[in-house]
């Protein structure tokens, strides 16, 4: 990153009003009807409807269309544990996203919490503003017992994208990406290197999916049987094999994802892979083995990154404001594996689909079409608005998680 980059960002984020969120006033504000209308006396009849019965918060206040985005800054980008105050800057990122893409509004919470139980008690308690929680920017193993904790606390959507979040475009994009292969998920030999929230989660939806050889890799080795210091997460996925490295687990593999570090797969590793071998180097922003390394060694591979500079991004913001969209136009009690799933299949139809001119152009391209070089929508199509909400929302309908019907407003599905 130049100077010059961080300079500007800099200023972005200063000028010429610090900070990338603010609040407005959604009702008339102008006289003093309006006045006692927005207050005293006025504001005391929805207080008294929502007392007589919580559900009338969703009809009186913006709980139904507010997400709260919540990091204790133990994880946060690439940087580690900063703290939660120098989180803040990405939980507003976040929030622009929210608005940008699904008009959800949003609050971000940094909370400086000494303990996992300290952080969920805080959330919880906050929790009744809210039509919805993204967990965002907290470490493996704590964000496990985080997200646990609170789902089974709270009834509104409780989802920590860093592990949901990507998993589901992970997911979306590796049963694309298997198709062009040749490839099936349920005969595909996976190599999962990150044992992390990402890993883990992706490994787990992957399963639901119906993957059925996956071996997971952290900084030890392969997570297998033998070992005795593996948390209850990564017991799930250990394995009884003689593989003890990633060298070892790669060879003969079908897919490699990678939720680690740069340069953790070399060329001689992916020498090793299965023909047609897939390949998401998902570290950020230097991946697990660079897009033109890799081609050098494999002109059989598809391959897919965590930057916008290469073909096949693999983009949290494909999934989550449309996933809570879904979630909050529904009034869910949650977000399921099926809801999950729902998204998944909605962005891996949604990328089969012929791409508007002006999508492929907002990306320098002339067009686009499903292929090696585009397993995924682009961020940018405006489409994802009416695939992704109806297909969870529907979901949600579906398993019993909704309190409100389909929409009306929804396309027939």
């Amino acid at each position: 990153m130049t100077s010059d980059f961080k300079q500007q960002a800099l200023q972005y984020h200063a000028e010429p009003k610090p900070g990338k969120l603010a609040t407005q006033i959604t009702k008339p504000c102008e006289n003093q009807r309006d006045l006692s209308l927005a207050y005293s006396p006025g504001v005391a009849e929805p207080v008294r409807a929502i007392a007589e019965n919580h559900r009338n918060a969703y009809r009186y206040t913006a709980k139904g269309n507010l997400v709260a985005v919540i990091t204790d800054g133990t994880a946060v980008l690439g940087l580690g544990n900063v703290g939660a105050l120098a989180g803040k800057p990405v939980m507003e990122g976040k929030g622009v996203l929210f608005k940008r893409f699904a008009d959800i509004d949003v609050f971000d919470i940094e909370v400086d919490a000494e303990s996992p139980q300290a952080f969920i008690d805080t959330v919880a308690r906050i929790a009744p503003t809210f039509g919805g929680i993204n967990l965002e920017d907290i470490a493996a193993p704590h964000c496990f017992e985080i997200e646990e904790a609170l789902i089974e606390r709270l009834n509104i959507p409780v989802f920590h994208d860093d592990q949901h979040g990507t998993a589901i475009i992970v997911a979306a994009g590796l049963l694309n990406a298997l198709e062009i292969q040749g490839k099936t998920l349920s005969d595909a030999r996976i190599v999962c290197v990150g044992a992390g929230a990402a890993g883990i989660a992706s490994m787990k939806l992957l399963r639901a999916l119906g993957a059925q050889n996956i071996v997971l890799v952290d900084r030890q080795g392969v997570v297998h049987g033998g070992r005795t210091d593996l948390n209850k997460y990564k017991q799930q996925f250990a394995v009884e094999t003689e593989r003890r490295t990633l060298a070892d687990a790669v060879v003969g593999s079908d897919v490699f994802i990678g939720v680690s570090g740069p340069d953790i797969l070399t060329p001689e590793m992916l020498a090793t892979m299965a023909a047609k071998p897939v390949v998401f180097a998902l570290s950020n922003p230097d991946p697990e083995i660079r897009p033109e390394v890799a081609a050098e060694v494999r002109d059989d591979l598809l391959m897919a990154t965590g930057r916008s500079d290469y073909p096949n991004q693999v983009n949290n913001v494909l999934g989550f404001p449309f996933i809570f969209r879904g979630a909050l136009d529904v009034h869910a009690r949650g977000i399921n594996t099926e809801m999950q799933m729902a998204a998944v299949h909605a962005l891996c139809a949604l990328a089969r689909e012929p791409v508007p001119v002006a999508v492929a152009k907002a990306y320098g391209l002339e067009q686009l079409s499903f292929g090696p070089d585009y397993i995924l929508p682009k961020p940018m199509d405006p489409r994802l608005i009416d695939w992704l909400p109806p297909a969870v929302a529907k979901a949600a309908v579906d398993t019993g998680m909704a309190r409100e019907p389909y929409p009306a407003h929804y396309p027939a599905r």
